[in-house]
């Protein structure tokens, strides 16, 4: 007998978990988030209290930093698929989480992480980006193996010097030199106007990714 791919009605239930006090309550989930409770446990509590790992809650940063913190979290990988659901998830202006950083830090332009799928220049710079990697295919895995000896050398180096070496700058640092290396003929970024201004890009981009928690996915419900 064939089972119906569609769910039954019958199965279906509202999400549960709760926004609390507007205000109050996006507070209260910040400071459990990031303090009290830290991430694993914030989401492990919910999860018991509800009896679901697809609930609603508020995420940092919450009140005064983005303008609705309301998420619905998806804590399990058999709701991930739900992500790919247009008419179910709005990805405008989200990337992970609830914050967006102003336009004024990219020109006044939303870049392709923030445009919703829908948008004709998502498609449009998807492309040109998937475009971009794969003329160069053929040199990611030599251009990464250099990038990593030469990360790990550098580690090498601070160890022997100072008895320690600082492993986030290094690779923070691998990390851009190897995707500009990657994106322009491997032309070392420190051969170029950038100069030594390489950290200075890197903490750019922290300024602008800071208030986005790790490792989790939220989506924003149309429904």
């Amino acid at each position: 007998m064939a089972l119906s791919s569609e769910p039954s009605s019958s199965l279906l239930k509202p999400i549960p978990g709760s926004y609390g006090i507007p205000i109050l309550g996006a507070i209260r989930d910040r400071h459990d988030f990031l303090y009290h409770q830290g991430r694993d446990k914030f989401f492990a509590t919910r999860i018991q209290k509800y009896h679901s790992t697809v609930i609603r809650t508020n995420m940092p940063p919450g009140p005064f930093v983005s303008s609705d913190p309301r998420v619905i979290a998806l804590l399990d990988g058999v709701s991930f698929p739900i992500l790919f659901d247009n008419n179910k998830v709005e990805k405008l202006n989200v990337f992970e989480g609830t914050f967006m950083p102003s336009t004024a830090f990219t020109g006044g332009h939303r870049v392709c992480a923030y445009l919703d799928t829908r948008e004709s220049k998502h498609a449009l710079l998807k492309r040109f980006f998937l475009n971009a990697l794969a003329a160069r295919k053929d040199a990611v895995v030599p251009l990464f193996r250099n990038c990593l000896h030469e990360s790990f050398c550098e580690i090498e180096d601070q160890l022997n010097k100072n008895h320690e070496a600082d492993f986030n700058t290094v690779f923070n640092n691998a990390s851009f030199n190897f995707l500009f290396r990657l994106l322009c003929d491997n032309k070392d970024p420190s051969h170029t106007i950038l100069g030594s201004k390489v950290s200075a890009v890197v903490s750019f981009l922290h300024v602008l990714m800071h208030y986005i928690p790790n490792s989790i996915l939220v989506l924003r419900s149309l429904t």
